[in-house]
């Protein structure tokens, strides 16, 4: 399908403008929200199995499931590489002093199992020997996102579902059902959900705006999807045509990139019009699927 324009929508330079379209003053804050799932849940839903072994193998202070280096205190008591290195060399168990004791036996056991993928409650079938889980586990495609909200640090994450609503409940982003747009919504469109961004910085000295796609999922699907964006005024206008963005590049490497369309000021003053002071662009776009 060719690409097309959509409906218009004004953009003006102000801090409200630039929170509509995820650019965030300086002084912005963000608490964490309350629908945050912490990693320890997500890695204790990902242990399938039940048994004695993978219990012994489950660290008592983060949860999830120790790999060699396993270390343990004198009276037995185990826990991971990471947590060895904040408790401050004092056992979480009995107290006593960790030191450098590697449990070697827990080790051996470790490496002769086989376990499925943490992320097996997302769709993962792999079945993977104990020491290759984790390598996996950090390139699963299945692994959970992170929050794709341009206008705060958020460190939220969770699946496609889960990060839809937060955007909406969390951070009070406008949701669209369509394939053209003309604001910084997240969308829904063939299925899948997409977020449009707006943003303003500089590329050396020079001020400019950047407006690009991404989209919620993998990059995979993310590139059987094309996109354009126009802006205009005064009998002129600019067009951009892109692959959307997965949502696993964060917003700061797709920004760094340039892949979108890119505004200089100077230009969107000229689109703007009357005394070339007030910045007010008219922004439309369109997805469509290749």
């Amino acid at each position: 399908m060719a690409p097309g324009g959509g409906s218009y929508q004004d953009v003006i330079e102000s801090n409200a403008a630039f929170a509509d379209y995820g650019i965030a003053p300086a002084n912005l804050g963000y608490e964490s929200s309350p629908s945050r799932k912490s990693a320890a849940t997500y890695g204790k839903r990902g242990i399938a199995s039940n048994t004695a072994v993978h219990e012994l193998l489950e660290c008592p202070v983060c949860l999830n499931l120790m790999y060699p280096p396993i270390h343990q205190c004198p009276n037995g008591h185990t826990l991971c590489l990471n947590c060895k290195s904040q408790v401050r060399n004092s056992c979480p168990i009995c107290r006593q002093e960790l030191g450098n004791i590697r449990c070697l036996a827990l080790e051996k056991v470790a490496q002769s199992l086989e376990l499925p993928c943490q992320y097996h409650i997302y769709g993962c079938q792999e079945i993977l020997a104990y020491n290759s889980r984790l390598r996996h586990e950090q390139n699963c495609r299945y692994r959970l996102y992170n929050c794709p909200y341009a206008g705060a640090e958020c460190s939220v994450t969770g699946d496609i579902k889960f990060l839809v609503a937060h955007l909406k409940d969390d951070h009070g982003v406008d949701m669209h059902d369509g394939c053209t747009f003309n604001h910084r919504y997240v969308f829904n469109c063939f299925g899948h959900q997409f977020c449009l961004h707006f943003e303003a910085f500089h590329i050396g000295m020079a001020p400019v705006f950047m407006a690009f796609l991404r989209f919620m999922g993998d990059d995979h699907d993310a590139k059987r999807f094309s996109y354009s964006l126009e802006v205009g005024g005064n009998g002129r206008k600019l067009t951009w045509q892109g692959v959307p963005r997965s949502i696993r590049d964060s917003h700061k490497a797709v920004r760094d990139s340039l892949d979108g369309l890119i505004i200089h000021r100077n230009m969107a003053l000229f689109f703007s019009g009357g005394d070339r002071q007030e910045l007010k662009l008219k922004v439309a776009g369109r997805i469509w699927k290749e």
